[in-house]
Protein backbone atom coordinates (compact mmCIF):
# COMPACT_ATOMS: atom_id res chain seq x y z
CA UNK A 1 0.00 0.00 0.00
CA UNK A 2 1.24 3.50 -0.77
CA UNK A 3 -0.47 6.43 0.92
CA UNK A 4 1.22 8.91 -1.38
CA UNK A 5 -0.33 7.78 -4.66
CA UNK A 6 -3.35 5.97 -3.28
CA UNK A 7 -2.52 2.39 -4.40
CA UNK A 8 -4.60 -0.06 -2.40
CA UNK A 9 -5.88 -3.64 -2.57
CA UNK A 10 -8.92 -4.58 -0.46
CA UNK A 11 -12.08 -6.70 -0.42
CA UNK A 12 -14.33 -3.72 -1.19
CA UNK A 13 -12.41 -2.82 -4.34
CA UNK A 14 -12.19 -4.66 -7.64
CA UNK A 15 -9.01 -6.24 -8.84
CA UNK A 16 -7.98 -5.81 -12.44
CA UNK A 17 -9.35 -9.30 -13.23
CA UNK A 18 -12.73 -8.54 -11.63
CA UNK A 19 -12.87 -5.20 -13.39
CA UNK A 20 -12.35 -6.91 -16.76
CA UNK A 21 -14.99 -9.57 -15.97
CA UNK A 22 -17.53 -6.93 -14.90
CA UNK A 23 -17.15 -5.02 -18.17
CA UNK A 24 -17.33 -8.23 -20.22
CA UNK A 25 -20.48 -9.45 -18.48
CA UNK A 26 -22.08 -6.04 -18.88
CA UNK A 27 -21.36 -6.19 -22.62
CA UNK A 28 -23.06 -9.61 -22.65
CA UNK A 29 -26.26 -8.10 -21.22
CA UNK A 30 -25.95 -8.99 -17.55
CA UNK A 31 -27.64 -6.70 -15.07
CA UNK A 32 -25.65 -4.88 -12.41
CA UNK A 33 -27.31 -6.93 -9.68
CA UNK A 34 -26.37 -10.18 -11.42
CA UNK A 35 -22.76 -9.04 -11.88
CA UNK A 36 -22.59 -8.01 -8.22
CA UNK A 37 -23.85 -11.43 -7.07
CA UNK A 38 -21.48 -13.21 -9.40
CA UNK A 39 -18.39 -11.24 -8.27
CA UNK A 40 -19.42 -10.95 -4.63
CA UNK A 41 -19.43 -7.15 -4.43
CA UNK A 42 -21.93 -4.42 -3.71
CA UNK A 43 -24.05 -3.10 -6.59
CA UNK A 44 -22.90 0.49 -5.96
CA UNK A 45 -19.28 -0.61 -6.31
CA UNK A 46 -19.98 -2.42 -9.59
CA UNK A 47 -21.93 0.56 -10.95
CA UNK A 48 -19.09 2.97 -10.09
CA UNK A 49 -16.53 0.85 -11.95
CA UNK A 50 -18.75 0.37 -14.98
CA UNK A 51 -19.43 4.12 -15.15
CA UNK A 52 -15.72 4.96 -14.91
CA UNK A 53 -16.10 6.73 -11.55
CA UNK A 54 -13.57 4.41 -9.97
CA UNK A 55 -10.46 2.70 -11.33
CA UNK A 56 -9.20 -0.67 -10.25
CA UNK A 57 -6.17 -0.62 -7.96
CA UNK A 58 -6.77 2.95 -6.76
CA UNK A 59 -8.78 4.24 -3.86
CA UNK A 60 -10.37 7.59 -3.32
CA UNK A 61 -8.07 10.15 -1.80
CA UNK A 62 -9.18 11.36 1.61
CA UNK A 63 -8.97 15.11 2.29
CA UNK A 64 -5.33 16.13 2.77
CA UNK A 65 -4.83 17.30 6.36
CA UNK A 66 -1.81 19.31 5.20
CA UNK A 67 -3.74 21.64 2.89
CA UNK A 68 -4.86 24.17 5.57
CA UNK A 69 -1.19 24.64 6.50
CA UNK A 70 0.25 24.79 2.99
CA UNK A 71 0.19 28.58 2.61
CA UNK A 72 1.74 29.07 6.05
CA UNK A 73 4.56 26.66 5.16
CA UNK A 74 5.14 28.35 1.82
CA UNK A 75 5.31 31.75 3.47
CA UNK A 76 7.73 30.58 6.18
CA UNK A 77 9.97 28.88 3.62
CA UNK A 78 9.79 31.91 1.35
CA UNK A 79 10.97 34.08 4.24
CA UNK A 80 13.65 31.56 5.22
CA UNK A 81 14.42 28.97 2.52
CA UNK A 82 16.85 27.12 4.83
CA UNK A 83 14.44 26.65 7.73
CA UNK A 84 14.62 23.08 8.95
CA UNK A 85 11.57 20.92 8.28
CA UNK A 86 11.65 19.73 11.90
CA UNK A 87 11.46 23.34 13.11
CA UNK A 88 8.58 24.07 10.76
CA UNK A 89 6.87 20.85 11.87
CA UNK A 90 7.03 22.01 15.51
CA UNK A 91 5.35 25.26 14.50
CA UNK A 92 2.48 23.69 12.55
CA UNK A 93 1.85 21.15 15.32
CA UNK A 94 1.31 24.08 17.69
CA UNK A 95 -1.10 25.49 15.08
CA UNK A 96 -3.15 22.28 15.08
CA UNK A 97 -1.55 19.95 12.51
CA UNK A 98 -2.30 16.35 13.52
CA UNK A 99 -0.26 14.41 10.95
CA UNK A 100 3.07 12.71 11.42
CA UNK A 101 6.49 14.09 10.58
CA UNK A 102 7.09 11.77 7.60
CA UNK A 103 3.70 12.69 6.13
CA UNK A 104 4.52 16.35 6.66
CA UNK A 105 7.88 16.15 4.84
CA UNK A 106 6.30 14.22 1.96
CA UNK A 107 3.71 16.98 1.63
CA UNK A 108 6.45 19.62 1.53
CA UNK A 109 8.10 17.75 -1.34
CA UNK A 110 4.83 16.97 -3.14
CA UNK A 111 3.66 20.57 -3.17
CA UNK A 112 7.22 21.93 -3.68
CA UNK A 113 6.79 24.31 -0.76
CA UNK A 114 10.51 24.98 -0.34
CA UNK A 115 11.98 27.33 -2.97
CA UNK A 116 15.05 26.19 -4.89
CA UNK A 117 18.44 27.55 -3.77
CA UNK A 118 21.06 27.06 -6.46
CA UNK A 119 24.15 27.92 -4.32
CA UNK A 120 23.11 25.35 -1.71
CA UNK A 121 22.66 22.38 -4.01
CA UNK A 122 23.97 19.22 -2.50
CA UNK A 123 27.45 18.26 -3.62
CA UNK A 124 29.50 15.15 -3.18
CA UNK A 125 31.02 15.00 0.29
CA UNK A 126 34.31 13.75 1.56
CA UNK A 127 34.97 10.44 3.24
CA UNK A 128 33.98 10.34 6.90
CA UNK A 129 35.09 7.74 9.43
CA UNK A 130 33.01 6.84 12.47
CA UNK A 131 35.02 7.30 15.68
CA UNK A 132 34.01 5.09 18.58
CA UNK A 133 33.59 6.89 21.93
CA UNK A 134 33.25 4.79 25.10
CA UNK A 135 30.55 5.90 27.57
CA UNK A 136 31.67 8.72 29.83
CA UNK A 137 34.95 9.16 27.97
CA UNK A 138 34.66 12.53 26.24
CA UNK A 139 32.81 15.84 26.20
CA UNK A 140 33.27 18.11 23.18
CA UNK A 141 33.06 21.89 23.69
CA UNK A 142 32.70 24.61 21.09
CA UNK A 143 31.71 28.27 20.88
CA UNK A 144 28.95 29.26 18.46
CA UNK A 145 28.78 32.91 17.41
CA UNK A 146 25.16 33.79 16.65
CA UNK A 147 24.73 36.98 14.57
CA UNK A 148 22.20 39.77 15.07
CA UNK A 149 21.06 39.09 18.67
CA UNK A 150 18.12 41.02 20.17
CA UNK A 151 19.15 44.53 21.20
CA UNK A 152 17.89 43.89 24.75
CA UNK A 153 20.76 41.45 25.32
CA UNK A 154 23.40 44.16 24.99
CA UNK A 155 26.09 41.77 23.75
CA UNK A 156 27.04 43.54 20.54
CA UNK A 157 26.98 42.13 17.02
CA UNK A 158 27.05 38.46 18.08
CA UNK A 159 25.66 36.35 20.88
CA UNK A 160 27.99 33.69 22.28
CA UNK A 161 26.78 30.16 22.92
CA UNK A 162 29.00 27.49 24.47
CA UNK A 163 27.84 24.02 23.49
CA UNK A 164 28.99 20.88 25.27
CA UNK A 165 28.10 17.41 23.90
CA UNK A 166 28.71 13.92 25.28
CA UNK A 167 30.54 12.11 22.48
CA UNK A 168 29.04 8.67 23.24
CA UNK A 169 25.33 9.41 23.67
CA UNK A 170 25.05 12.70 21.77
CA UNK A 171 23.31 14.53 24.64
CA UNK A 172 24.18 18.22 24.57
CA UNK A 173 23.56 21.33 26.60
CA UNK A 174 24.37 24.97 25.82
CA UNK A 175 24.82 28.21 27.78
CA UNK A 176 24.66 31.82 26.58
CA UNK A 177 27.55 34.09 27.60
CA UNK A 178 28.24 37.79 27.13
CA UNK A 179 31.75 37.20 25.76
CA UNK A 180 34.31 34.48 25.06
CA UNK A 181 36.94 35.57 27.59
CA UNK A 182 38.56 33.14 30.00
CA UNK A 183 36.20 33.89 32.95
CA UNK A 184 33.15 33.61 30.69
CA UNK A 185 34.46 30.30 29.31
CA UNK A 186 34.94 28.88 32.82
CA UNK A 187 31.49 30.06 33.90
CA UNK A 188 29.86 28.54 30.79
CA UNK A 189 31.74 25.23 31.12
CA UNK A 190 30.59 24.85 34.72
CA UNK A 191 26.98 25.65 33.75
CA UNK A 192 27.06 23.12 30.87
CA UNK A 193 28.53 20.39 33.09
CA UNK A 194 25.88 20.93 35.76
CA UNK A 195 23.15 20.69 33.10
CA UNK A 196 24.69 17.41 31.91
CA UNK A 197 24.84 16.07 35.45
CA UNK A 198 28.61 15.54 35.63
CA UNK A 199 31.80 15.57 33.59
CA UNK A 200 33.41 13.05 31.29
CA UNK A 201 37.00 11.99 31.84
CA UNK A 202 38.32 14.12 28.98
CA UNK A 203 37.40 17.45 27.39
CA UNK A 204 37.94 18.16 23.71
CA UNK A 205 38.40 21.67 22.27
CA UNK A 206 39.48 23.20 19.03
CA UNK A 207 42.35 25.67 19.22
CA UNK A 208 40.67 28.31 21.41
CA UNK A 209 43.03 31.07 22.49
CA UNK A 210 41.60 30.88 26.03
CA UNK A 211 42.40 27.14 26.25
CA UNK A 212 45.69 26.66 24.43
CA UNK A 213 48.38 28.37 22.41
CA UNK A 214 46.81 28.15 18.92
CA UNK A 215 49.99 27.66 16.85
CA UNK A 216 51.32 24.82 19.01
CA UNK A 217 48.20 23.46 20.72
CA UNK A 218 49.87 23.50 24.14
CA UNK A 219 47.44 24.07 27.04
CA UNK A 220 47.69 27.40 28.85
CA UNK A 221 48.62 27.27 32.55
CA UNK A 222 45.46 29.16 33.48
CA UNK A 223 43.22 26.59 31.82
CA UNK A 224 45.31 23.70 33.13
CA UNK A 225 44.27 24.80 36.63
CA UNK A 226 40.60 24.63 35.57
CA UNK A 227 40.95 21.11 34.15
CA UNK A 228 42.71 19.86 37.29
CA UNK A 229 40.00 21.43 39.46
CA UNK A 230 37.31 19.34 37.70
CA UNK A 231 39.55 16.27 37.34
CA UNK A 232 39.37 16.07 33.54
CA UNK A 233 42.01 15.69 30.86
CA UNK A 234 42.14 18.03 27.88
CA UNK A 235 42.52 17.08 24.20
CA UNK A 236 43.14 19.68 21.51
CA UNK A 237 42.00 19.01 17.96
CA UNK A 238 44.59 19.19 15.18
CA UNK A 239 44.21 22.29 13.00
CA UNK A 240 41.51 22.13 10.31
CA UNK A 241 40.05 18.87 11.61
CA UNK A 242 36.43 19.80 12.26
CA UNK A 243 35.29 16.17 11.85
CA UNK A 244 37.23 15.21 14.96
CA UNK A 245 34.52 16.82 17.10
CA UNK A 246 31.56 16.11 14.87
CA UNK A 247 29.15 15.44 17.76
CA UNK A 248 29.30 19.00 19.06
CA UNK A 249 29.33 20.39 15.51
CA UNK A 250 26.02 18.65 14.86
CA UNK A 251 24.66 20.06 18.13
CA UNK A 252 25.81 23.52 17.01
CA UNK A 253 23.88 23.07 13.80
CA UNK A 254 20.73 22.02 15.65
CA UNK A 255 20.94 24.98 18.05
CA UNK A 256 21.47 27.46 15.21
CA UNK A 257 18.76 26.10 12.93
CA UNK A 258 16.03 24.93 15.29
CA UNK A 259 16.37 27.60 17.98
CA UNK A 260 18.33 30.66 16.89
CA UNK A 261 16.53 31.16 13.57
CA UNK A 262 13.22 31.49 15.42
CA UNK A 263 14.31 33.69 18.37
CA UNK A 264 12.01 36.77 18.29
CA UNK A 265 12.97 40.34 19.08
CA UNK A 266 12.14 41.86 22.44
CA UNK A 267 12.94 38.86 24.67
CA UNK A 268 15.45 38.83 27.49
CA UNK A 269 18.64 36.80 27.50
CA UNK A 270 17.13 34.67 30.28
CA UNK A 271 14.19 33.82 28.00
CA UNK A 272 16.68 32.95 25.26
CA UNK A 273 18.49 30.60 27.64
CA UNK A 274 15.20 28.93 28.51
CA UNK A 275 14.56 28.40 24.80
CA UNK A 276 17.87 26.65 24.12
CA UNK A 277 17.45 24.54 27.28
CA UNK A 278 14.03 23.43 26.05
CA UNK A 279 15.42 22.44 22.66
CA UNK A 280 18.34 20.53 24.19
CA UNK A 281 16.00 18.47 26.37
CA UNK A 282 13.70 17.88 23.41
CA UNK A 283 16.65 16.53 21.41
CA UNK A 284 17.19 13.85 24.09
CA UNK A 285 14.26 11.94 22.56
CA UNK A 286 16.20 11.21 19.35
CA UNK A 287 16.27 7.54 18.41
CA UNK A 288 19.48 5.52 18.45
CA UNK A 289 20.24 1.90 17.54
CA UNK A 290 23.04 0.16 19.43
CA UNK A 291 23.93 -3.42 18.45
CA UNK A 292 20.53 -3.80 16.79
CA UNK A 293 18.57 -2.59 19.83
CA UNK A 294 16.53 0.61 19.63
CA UNK A 295 17.10 3.21 22.32
CA UNK A 296 17.17 7.00 22.78
CA UNK A 297 19.79 9.63 23.46
CA UNK A 298 18.34 10.14 26.95
CA UNK A 299 18.68 6.45 27.82
CA UNK A 300 22.26 6.33 26.58
CA UNK A 301 23.18 9.50 28.48
CA UNK A 302 21.68 8.26 31.74
CA UNK A 303 23.88 5.16 31.48
CA UNK A 304 27.12 7.10 30.97
CA UNK A 305 29.42 6.99 34.04
CA UNK A 306 30.11 10.69 34.52
CA UNK A 307 32.38 12.04 37.24
CA UNK A 308 30.91 14.11 40.07
CA UNK A 309 31.40 17.88 39.98
CA UNK A 310 32.90 20.04 42.72
CA UNK A 311 30.41 21.78 44.97
CA UNK A 312 31.32 25.22 43.63
CA UNK A 313 32.62 26.39 40.22
CA UNK A 314 36.28 27.12 39.63
CA UNK A 315 36.95 30.48 41.36
CA UNK A 316 37.63 32.58 38.27
CA UNK A 317 37.03 36.32 38.60
CA UNK A 318 34.41 37.66 36.22
CA UNK A 319 34.00 41.35 35.34
CA UNK A 320 31.23 42.92 33.28
CA UNK A 321 30.56 46.58 32.46
CA UNK A 322 27.15 48.06 33.21
CA UNK A 323 25.45 51.49 32.92
CA UNK A 324 23.73 52.99 35.97
CA UNK A 325 20.03 53.70 35.48
CA UNK A 326 18.26 56.89 36.70
CA UNK A 327 16.94 54.83 39.64
CA UNK A 328 20.49 54.11 40.77
CA UNK A 329 20.38 50.45 39.63
CA UNK A 330 22.49 48.17 37.48
CA UNK A 331 21.39 44.89 35.89
CA UNK A 332 23.30 41.64 36.24
CA UNK A 333 22.30 38.02 35.56
CA UNK A 334 18.58 38.75 35.53
CA UNK A 335 18.53 40.91 38.69
CA UNK A 336 19.06 44.57 39.65
CA UNK A 337 21.47 45.93 42.26
CA UNK A 338 21.68 49.42 43.75
CA UNK A 339 24.61 51.86 43.68
CA UNK A 340 25.06 55.24 45.42
CA UNK A 341 23.16 58.22 43.92
CA UNK A 342 24.74 60.66 41.51
CA UNK A 343 26.04 58.04 39.06
CA UNK A 344 23.22 58.07 36.51
CA UNK A 345 24.59 57.14 33.08
CA UNK A 346 28.02 56.25 34.43
CA UNK A 347 29.82 53.05 33.40
CA UNK A 348 30.70 50.81 36.31
CA UNK A 349 32.13 47.30 36.53
CA UNK A 350 30.41 44.37 38.22
CA UNK A 351 32.97 42.01 39.70
CA UNK A 352 32.22 38.53 41.03
CA UNK A 353 34.23 35.44 41.85
CA UNK A 354 32.61 32.27 40.53
CA UNK A 355 31.34 30.11 43.35
CA UNK A 356 31.01 32.98 45.81
CA UNK A 357 27.78 34.71 46.81
CA UNK A 358 29.07 38.29 46.89
CA UNK A 359 28.96 40.94 44.19
CA UNK A 360 31.09 44.10 44.03
CA UNK A 361 30.55 47.20 41.93
CA UNK A 362 33.69 49.20 41.17
CA UNK A 363 34.47 52.37 39.26
CA UNK A 364 36.96 52.83 36.45
CA UNK A 365 39.52 53.72 39.13
CA UNK A 366 38.91 50.32 40.83
CA UNK A 367 37.19 51.93 43.82
CA UNK A 368 34.48 49.71 45.33
CA UNK A 369 31.22 51.67 45.55
CA UNK A 370 28.75 48.86 46.31
CA UNK A 371 28.72 45.37 47.81
CA UNK A 372 25.73 43.02 47.64
CA UNK A 373 24.69 39.48 48.36
CA UNK A 374 23.85 37.89 45.00
CA UNK A 375 20.30 36.88 44.21
CA UNK A 376 19.65 33.68 42.21
CA UNK A 377 20.36 34.22 38.52
CA UNK A 378 17.27 35.13 36.52
CA UNK A 379 15.11 35.67 39.63
CA UNK A 380 14.11 39.20 38.59
CA UNK A 381 14.85 40.59 42.07
CA UNK A 382 15.89 44.13 42.95
CA UNK A 383 18.56 44.17 45.65
CA UNK A 384 18.96 47.57 47.36
CA UNK A 385 21.32 48.65 50.07
CA UNK A 386 19.56 50.60 52.86
CA UNK A 387 22.22 53.30 52.75
CA UNK A 388 21.78 53.71 49.01
CA UNK A 389 18.02 54.09 49.43
CA UNK A 390 18.37 56.82 52.09
CA UNK A 391 21.04 58.68 50.12
CA UNK A 392 18.94 58.54 46.95
CA UNK A 393 15.87 59.90 48.76
CA UNK A 394 17.90 62.77 50.19
CA UNK A 395 19.37 63.60 46.80
CA UNK A 396 15.94 63.62 45.20
CA UNK A 397 14.41 65.79 47.94
CA UNK A 398 17.34 68.21 47.83
CA UNK A 399 16.80 68.75 44.13
CA UNK A 400 13.24 69.98 44.71
CA UNK A 401 12.64 73.78 44.48
CA UNK A 402 10.26 75.86 46.64
CA UNK A 403 9.61 78.31 43.83
CA UNK A 404 6.19 78.16 42.25
CA UNK A 405 6.19 76.59 38.81
CA UNK A 406 5.78 78.79 35.79
CA UNK A 407 2.24 79.69 34.82
CA UNK A 408 1.17 78.00 31.63
CA UNK A 409 -2.22 79.57 30.93
CA UNK A 410 -1.02 83.06 29.96
CA UNK A 411 -1.31 85.20 26.85
CA UNK A 412 1.98 86.02 25.21
CA UNK A 413 1.61 87.17 21.58
CA UNK A 414 4.62 87.29 19.24
CA UNK A 415 7.17 89.94 20.19
CA UNK A 416 8.54 92.58 17.85
CA UNK A 417 11.66 90.49 17.25
CA UNK A 418 9.54 87.48 16.41
CA UNK A 419 7.42 89.57 14.05
CA UNK A 420 10.57 90.83 12.32
CA UNK A 421 11.70 87.27 11.79
CA UNK A 422 8.25 86.43 10.48
CA UNK A 423 8.54 89.22 7.95
CA UNK A 424 11.77 87.71 6.71
CA UNK A 425 10.10 84.34 6.32
CA UNK A 426 7.22 85.88 4.36
CA UNK A 427 9.67 86.71 1.61
CA UNK A 428 10.40 90.41 2.12
CA UNK A 429 13.98 91.41 1.36
CA UNK A 430 16.09 92.03 4.42
CA UNK A 431 17.11 95.46 3.09
CA UNK A 432 13.49 96.54 2.98
CA UNK A 433 13.01 95.47 6.55
CA UNK A 434 16.14 97.31 7.67
CA UNK A 435 15.30 100.54 5.77
CA UNK A 436 11.78 100.85 7.01
CA UNK A 437 11.16 104.39 8.49
CA UNK A 438 10.11 104.23 12.10
CA UNK A 439 8.65 107.49 13.46
CA UNK A 440 9.61 108.09 17.07
CA UNK A 441 7.97 111.24 18.58
CA UNK A 442 10.51 111.36 21.39
CA UNK A 443 13.06 112.88 18.97
CA UNK A 444 10.68 115.72 18.14
CA UNK A 445 10.03 116.35 21.81
CA UNK A 446 13.77 116.66 22.51
CA UNK A 447 14.24 119.17 19.66
CA UNK A 448 11.28 121.26 20.87
CA UNK A 449 12.68 121.46 24.39
CA UNK A 450 16.02 122.71 23.08
CA UNK A 451 14.41 125.43 20.94
CA UNK A 452 12.48 126.82 23.89
CA UNK A 453 15.76 127.90 25.55
CA UNK A 454 17.82 130.93 24.38
CA UNK A 455 21.14 129.96 22.80
CA UNK A 456 24.13 130.38 25.08
CA UNK A 457 27.56 131.78 24.22
CA UNK A 458 28.96 128.26 24.02
CA UNK A 459 26.23 127.19 21.61
CA UNK A 460 27.01 130.10 19.35
CA UNK A 461 30.72 129.28 19.32
CA UNK A 462 29.88 125.66 18.41
CA UNK A 463 27.65 126.86 15.55
CA UNK A 464 30.37 129.23 14.28
CA UNK A 465 32.94 126.49 14.29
Amino acid sequence: MSTEFGLFEGPWMLTWEEDVDAHALRRQGWSISAIARHLGHDRKTIRAYLNGERVSGYRRQSPDAFMPFLEYCRQRLSDDPHLWASTLFDEVVELGYAGGYSTFTRALRRYKARPHCEPCRASSGRDVAIIAHPPGEEIQFDWVELPDPPAEWGVGANAHLLVGALAHSGRWRAVLAEAETFPHLVQAIDAVLRRLGGTARRWRFDRMATVCHPPTGRILPTFAAVAKYYGAGVDICPPRRGNRKGVVEKANHSAAQRWWRTVPDGISIEAGQNGVDKLAMQMDSRKRKIDGASTTVAALAEAEPLLELPTRPFPAELEQTRVVSPQGLISFAGNHYSVPPGLTGAHVTVRIRLGEDDLHVVTAGRAVIAHHRRAPDGAGQTVRDAGHVIALERAVLASFSEKAPCRTKVRRPPSAAAQAEAEKLRGRPESDVANRVVIDLSHYAAVADRLRQAPTHEDQECESE
